[in-house]
């Protein structure tokens, strides 16, 4: 049988530049990959959070938004993995929804309690925050691919 093992460093093969490329345009100059999977698991938290803190039967508009909004969320992140040249100009949205999600406890529910608050505060929080980080990693893509 053949040694198929690679030991040591890839450097001296003969086609490292083409698999440099190759990378490269697979990656499509993303700066934010690891960014995808939290994104998407935010979104999937604020979808789901109403039935996991138990405010779904006392704030039912609330839950019916926190299902809305995660599943906007989880689709962004679908977006940003499967499109990312295209979706990327939508972070912002994140971070729009980010802050929406901290006001909505007083604007869409009835005196909302701690635990609801404190839901919607946390995953409002880390939204804009992975919004702000694919807007800035978006904006620094494009300065770069503009200098090109």
């Amino acid at each position: 049988m053949a040694d198929v093992s690679h030991r040591g460093d890839l450097a001296g093969h003969p086609d490292i530049t083409e698999m440099r490329d190759r990378y490269a345009r697979v990656l499509g100059g993303r700066d934010v990959a690891l960014v995808d999977g939290p994104v998407f698991l935010v979104g999937l938290a604020c979808a789901v959070s109403p039935w996991i803190v138990h405010f779904s039967g006392s704030q039912p508009a609330l839950a019916a938004h926190n299902l809305i909004m995660g599943a906007a969320i989880v689709v962004l992140a679908l977006g940003f993995t499967v499109m990312p040249q295209r979706m990327y100009g939508l972070s912002w949205a994140m971070c729009v929804m980010g802050a929406w999600m901290i006001i909505a406890p007083w604007v869409v529910g009835s005196s909302p309690d701690k635990g609801v608050i404190w839901t919607n505060a946390v995953i409002g929080g880390l939204t804009f925050l992975l919004g702000l980080a694919c807007t800035v990693a978006s904006m620094r893509s494009g300065r770069s691919s503009r200098a090109s």
